[in-house]
């Protein structure tokens, strides 16, 4: 039996102090699905003294995380979250916002420019360096257009700007110029946020279960503890694979959202499944994923991407399409990359627990995210959607610009359950892709846990790594 790894846990509890003072009217209503439900135990569990923790513990059994840390469900409320917050960083500015997307798509034009006029065959004529060079180039405008798909996500939220016109008018065109169905990608998004972590609602990198991954390999739940390890060269094929067309296959297919689209409440989901031909997908306003009311939206969103489909057409038939895949779609695909590596990461982690309906509640499903560092690129070109994700996922109508101030409001309240992995910077960033790889390959519930917490599922994994599965007996 593989014994616990031995590292140092990356939940982080920060020292008891005051919670930083808000004007009453930081609190706005929180709607019918959003407001969370409390725990059978209307006591708050940081009060609780030890001997009723271990009576606690004996009656609903041990929640261990993959790495070994044991875990207790969050007790706080939306409200408390909200009122630790300053009321000026709920404060949007649309000038502060329209000077990010002029900063943004100068620096997009300006990168075109300078490679475009200097970098020829008469001022570099290996072409072996040129294309190095042009490489570059791809990378760097990669680097500019997440920047301005982050930007239309803040528009998305309604923390660009007051006006919501305004917000969707900007979201509109920057992310249709990077070819994302912006009102689609609106719509579904926010019902990510409305159930992060539930297992039957969220829309996004919903892990898979123990009979999900051992089905999938063509065997039973129990016979996972008895498989050899996953060889590294198959874990970096599928992580290469996840990177080049992982987002390409979310907005088509539906890939890692949910699959219980059967429970629609229109009905639109019967006979609909996740997958290419399952009629679940970004485009069609008749997709599941959908009400009946947004349908002129979702086609508002495919005119978009028409319009600039037809654009990059007519830059390619008229300049050549070598050149349409160094200018735009390398650095398309560098966006995508980041765009998914992001996402992936704030939600896939040893540390991170996922909920069955019956044991999720928002303020726990906003808290089963954690930030990380990306240092000056994650900070300044993708404005802080690495860093500062745990206090969007409470309160996404926070500008990026405030998410600093409004996270480290929020640490006391959150206590131990506000996470964060900090170490090593943008490289520790890249190897927790890797290590989320290897270490969470499916969830199960912890041996031994009952009640409510027999619904709260942590990562494991047939590689040795961490906490081992639970070894099940075969079906009778």
């Amino acid at each position: 039996m593989a014994s616990v790894v031995a590292r140092r846990t990356f939940i982080h509890p920060t020292d008891d102090q005051n919670s930083a003072s808000s004007s009453t009217n930081n609190s706005m209503p929180a709607s019918p699905e959003d407001t969370p439900r409390q725990s059978p135990s209307s006591t708050s569990l940081s009060s609780l003294d030890s001997n009723t923790d271990l009576e606690v513990e004996k009656v609903n059994g041990r929640l261990l995380d993959t790495y070994g840390n044991e875990f207790q469900l969050p007790d706080f409320t939306i409200k408390q979250i909200r009122d630790a917050i300053p009321a000026h960083c709920f404060q949007r500015s649309g000038a502060k916002g329209l000077a990010y997307v002029a900063r943004d798509i100068t620096s997009l034009a300006l990168t075109l420019y300078l490679f475009h006029t200097f970098l020829t065959a008469e001022n570099v004529p290996s072409t072996t360096f040129r294309a190095m060079l042009w490489a570059v180039y791809t990378f760097i405008q990669g680097l500019f257009g997440t920047g301005l798909w982050v930007l239309a996500h803040e528009c998305g939220h309604q923390s660009f700007s007051p006006s919501k016109t305004l917000n969707d008018t900007v979201g509109w065109f920057c992310h249709s110029a990077l070819l994302v169905p912006y009102f689609s990608w609106k719509i579904s998004h926010g019902k990510h946020h409305k159930a992060t972590g539930h297992l039957e609602r969220d829309m996004v990198f919903v892990p898979k279960t123990r009979d999900e991954y051992a089905s999938k390999l063509g065997y039973f739940a129990h016979e996972l503890t008895e498989l050899m390890e996953e060889t590294p060269i198959v874990t970096a094929g599928t992580m290469i694979g996840q990177q080049l067309v992982g987002w390409l296959l979310y907005i088509s297919a539906n890939v890692t959202g949910h699959n219980f689209h059967e429970r629609q409440s229109e009905g639109r989901g019967k006979g609909k499944r996740n997958g290419f031909g399952g009629g679940v997908n970004h485009f069609d306003p008749s997709s599941p994923l959908y009400e009946a009311k947004d349908g002129k939206l979702i086609l508002l969103s495919d005119l978009g991407l028409a319009i600039v489909a037809t654009t990059l057409f007519l830059v390619g038939h008229n300049f050549g399409w070598a050149n349409l895949a160094v200018w735009y779609i390398a650095p398309y695909l560098w966006v995508n990359h980041w765009l998914v590596a992001i996402t992936f990461l704030q939600h896939t982690d040893p540390t991170l627990p996922h909920y069955e309906p019956n044991s999720w509640n928002f303020a726990r499903g906003a808290a089963a995210t954690i930030d990380r560092e990306f240092g000056f690129v994650g900070r300044h070109l993708f404005h802080g959607i690495i860093e500062t994700h745990v206090l969007h996922h409470f309160v996404s109508t926070i500008p990026f610009y405030n998410a600093d101030e409004a996270t480290e409001a929020i640490k006391p309240i959150m206590g131990q359950h506000y996470r964060s992995n900090v170490e090593g910077g943008p490289l520790g960033f890249l190897r927790s892709m890797w290590n989320s790889a290897r270490m969470c390959q499916w969830i199960e519930p912890c041996e031994g846990a009952k009640g409510e917490n027999k619904g709260v599922l942590f990562f494991r994994n047939r590689n040795g790594l961490g906490v081992p599965p639970q070894k099940l007996a075969p079906p009778s």
